[in-house]
């Protein structure tokens, strides 16, 4: 586990400069471990944003970040508003794990397995999550494999808090109809390379 202490604060851009590194790192991890990392190239800004905007800053807790990478994502929700404290990021990848720390300082970075979260998160969350944010590439996995991840997740956050993925793909990661939970998408991103949408699912309301 790599937990970051305070630090002096990071540069009011840290990603702009570091586009082309970040592209370069994500395709050498893609090369090496393609079923891990399930992408070429970061998230794009808009995307990024997208997905940020699902998260609710006035519900309680911390956020978790799954598969956070270079940091897009995570970028965008500490512009969004999230303070730095808020964040608990659960990256495989030690190499971004690494950047991640030098990056966002004051976050709560974890290398370990973002599909076996209660064994990754024990002992590190102490109040239910106010949203679950994921960049995994779960076309990857078996779909009992995805929907168990979204039930776990669920599990360690507040009843009304969102699990927020985005997905290259036209159809869902996660079937969009179930009588456990509700969903609902973002306009498919034609700005990201390549396009992509953002779904959101929250735990259906017991009548």
């Amino acid at each position: 586990m790599l937990q970051s202490f305070q630090r002096p604060t990071p540069r009011k851009h840290p990603l702009s400069k570091d586009r082309f590194q970040d592209e370069a790192r994500f395709l050498r991890s893609w090369l090496e471990r393609p079923l891990v990392i399930g992408a070429v190239t970061p998230s794009g800004k808009v995307l990024a944003r997208t997905m940020a905007s699902f998260v609710d800053t006035r519900l309680p807790g911390p956020i978790l970040e799954l598969g956070p990478g270079t940091g897009p994502v995570t970028d965008a929700l500490v512009r969004r508003g999230v303070a730095q404290e808020r964040l608990i990021l659960v990256e495989f990848n030690p190499e971004f794990c690494q950047l991640l720390k030098r990056r966002f300082p004051r976050a709560t970075i974890i290398q370990g397995d973002a599909y076996d979260l209660n064994e990754t998160l024990a002992g590190v969350l102490s109040e239910p999550a106010a949203a679950t944010v994921s960049s995994l590439p779960l076309f990857t996995k078996p779909m009992e494999q995805r929907t168990g991840l979204l039930e776990t997740a669920q599990s360690l956050m507040h009843p009304d808090a969102p699990f927020i993925q985005f997905t290259y793909a036209v159809v869902p990661p996660i079937p969009a109809r179930s009588p456990f939970y509700r969903t609902r998408a973002s306009n498919r991103i034609w700005r990201n390379l390549p396009p992509a949408r953002v779904w959101v699912y929250n735990k259906a309301t017991t009548p």
